[in-house]
């Protein structure tokens, strides 16, 4: 734990915008692979993916009272005993927060995700700087909607964002509203792998974004169902339409996903790899977060922004 004593001492002045501040997850802290320190301003958010002893809590407030002293701060615990817990100071109701300008409603004391996936932020600055003016954008797995809301800041003209959980729908209306651009933005609450006649025929779309979770019983599971998602992309995109792929499986590496599209969507051509913030930095990329540009074109060139695509063995 000391390397996330040693952060919190070390950090200079706290971000306005929300962000992670210590990534142990990615193996580069020994000792610290089970913690997490994000700020969502003005609250801190300590997660840990087993349970801390008391006496380290302890020792996590002291440091944290020793840096910031009016700050307050969550613990949540996602081991076997899930928990989240309010630490010290109280958390605004509506909390907002801000990223590259762009506002966003969270809540940080219901369930294990926030409302914003801090570590999809430059997935997020990819969209802003790739969506054309005019575009159709299809947002799947769409959650809060934050790919949508900065795609119309962008010039998009319609997007469409398609979620089972209409309660998150709800929040990306918030989103939305919050940032002034609700015209042009539709909401679904549809299992997307029932919709696919509708969402072909309101199409074809100028981007595709794909961000669904790794494994969730009854919605999603990675291993068998990324390829069935693949294996439609070429008709729902416009010719030389993009598509963005996203995976968030330590397990299942960046040669699975291209494997997976190159089987069941030869028409795509990869792109390139989108990078990560530099805040979840990793010891292995395929361990990672894996975000993937993929464009319905032969003789498309490198984007900018991603990784080039490396030569196939």
């Amino acid at each position: 734990m000391q390397a996330l004593l040693d952060a919190i001492a070390a950090t200079a002045a706290l971000p306005q915008d929300a962000q992670r501040l210590f990534h142990g997850r990615g193996g580069l802290h020994p000792g610290c692979e089970h913690l997490a320190l994000d700020i969502y301003p003005p609250v801190l958010v300590l997660t840990s993916f087993k349970p801390l002893a008391e006496d380290e809590l302890a020792s996590v407030a002291a440091a944290i009272i020793a840096r910031w002293p009016e700050l307050p701060w969550i613990y949540q615990c996602r081991g076997e005993r899930a928990q989240t817990r309010l630490m010290a100071g109280s958390i605004p109701e509506p909390h907002i927060v801000t990223e590259a300008g762009t506002r966003y409603a969270v809540h940080l004391l219901r369930g294990q995700n926030h409302g914003l996936f801090l570590d999809m932020a430059e997935g997020r600055h990819w969209v802003r700087e790739h969506v054309k003016p005019g575009a159709k954008v299809l947002n799947l797995f769409a959650y809060t909607c934050a790919f949508s809301v900065v795609a119309l800041q962008a010039g998009a003209a319609e997007v469409i964002n398609v979620d089972m959980a209409s309660g998150a729908l709800a929040i990306g209306r918030t989103n939305h509203e919050l940032n002034g651009v609700k015209a042009g933005a539709r909401f679904l609450a549809h299992d997307i792998f029932n919709s696919w006649g509708k969402l072909t025929r309101v199409g074809p779309y100028d981007l595709v974004i794909c961000d669904p979770p790794s494994f969730q019983k009854g919605s999603f599971v990675a291993t068998k169902d990324y390829a069935r998602l693949a294996k439609r992309l070429p008709a729902l995109l416009a010719p030389g339409g993009l598509a963005l792929l996203c995976l968030n499986a330590p397990e299942l590496g960046v040669d699975f996903l291209r494997a997976a599209v190159a089987e069941s969507a030869p028409e795509l051509e990869f792109v390139g790899r989108v990078a990560n913030p530099a805040a979840f930095g990793d010891v292995s990329e395929d361990r990672a977060l894996k975000v993937l540009a993929y464009r319905l074109s032969s003789d498309a060139p490198a984007l900018s922004g991603t990784s080039p695509a490396p030569p196939d063995r």
